[in-house]
């Protein structure tokens, strides 16, 4: 591998291209749409040439990545003039390798590695690009170049089938995206007790920290606490009351979420038989 070069350089591509480097792989190039943030990069990767287009970026890179926002991966593959026996990467979680079918024809060899992470910015994804879990798509030799990233970055890898990317994209989606999402309707309820949401979230946090730990030490089903866990039916009927009142749009919402949690209640051993009837019965009204 004689040259590394990255075509759009946001977070993630950064986060790449800075660990790569530190790594002792040879990151070259970076060309990015915002010639600030080529330049940005650039000043973080020693010996690192800044490019103007993405076309003069592959005319000399041998490995390239093309860490652009997911819509944008397919124009760039069918655009650039490819060179028989190139890698070209992406980093997508949702799309598969034949986005880069164009690559592929001119006798690249493709791939995807996707981090199993979440990059809120540049620093972020410096700090949580180390020690992840990435999914990598690929055939010889580029799987064996991907698993020498993921060694240096000291990650573990898996690999997935096409068929299976978008599927697997949506399962992390729910529970990183959407837990921010289920976190902000939480915390921005206790307004409605005069409590502003940036101090909910303070509140919060140990809470979430601890429901964290709990899924990392002791696993599904037993890390679940509450009262479907327990199996009071009193109180979950005090929520639906409260939410009602406070912002009706929220309790379909609630209720969903309660009958999926139904299930691993039972599973824990904590929520008997006749309770959960006694939820879903609730719950399904």
């Amino acid at each position: 591998m004689k040259s590394i070069g990255f075509i759009g350089v946001g977070k993630v591509g950064t986060a790449f291209g800075v660990r790569l480097a530190e790594g002792g792989f040879p990151v070259r190039g970076a060309m990015d749409i915002l010639p600030e943030e080529s330049q940005r990069f650039a000043a973080s990767v020693a010996g690192c040439k800044v490019y103007p287009t993405a076309q003069s970026l592959a005319d000399e890179m041998d490995f390239v990545f093309i860490t652009t926002p997911d819509d944008i991966i397919g124009q760039v593959a069918t655009q650039v003039h490819w060179r028989r026996g190139q890698a070209v990467i992406h980093c997508s979680g949702a799309n598969s390798t034949a986005v880069l079918e164009p690559a592929h024809k001119a006798g690249c060899n493709v791939g995807c590695m996707h981090p199993c992470n979440t990059f809120a910015s540049i620093q972020q994804s410096l700090e949580n690009l180390m020690g992840s879990t990435f999914t990598l798509e690929a055939e010889e030799p580029v799987l064996s170049d991907l698993k020498q990233f993921v060694a240096a970055l000291k990650g573990r890898w898996m690999t997935l089938h096409a068929e299976d990317k978008a599927l697997y994209h949506a399962s992390i989606c729910i529970a990183c995206n959407y837990l921010y999402t289920l976190v902000g309707i939480a915390t921005d309820l206790w307004k409605n007790f005069g409590i502003a949401q940036s101090d909910a979230v303070a509140a919060c946090m140990p809470i979430l920290t601890g429901t964290m730990n709990n899924i990392e030490k002791v696993g599904f089903p037993g890390c679940l606490t509450g009262p479907i866990a327990r199996g009071d039916v009193g109180t979950i009927r005090k929520h639906i009351a409260a939410l009602q009142q406070a912002d009706a749009a929220l309790v379909p919402l609630y209720k969903s979420l309660g009958l999926a949690t139904i299930p691993m209640g039972i599973a824990k051993g904590t929520l008997s038989n006749e309770k959960a009837d006694e939820l879903r019965a609730l719950l399904s009204a």
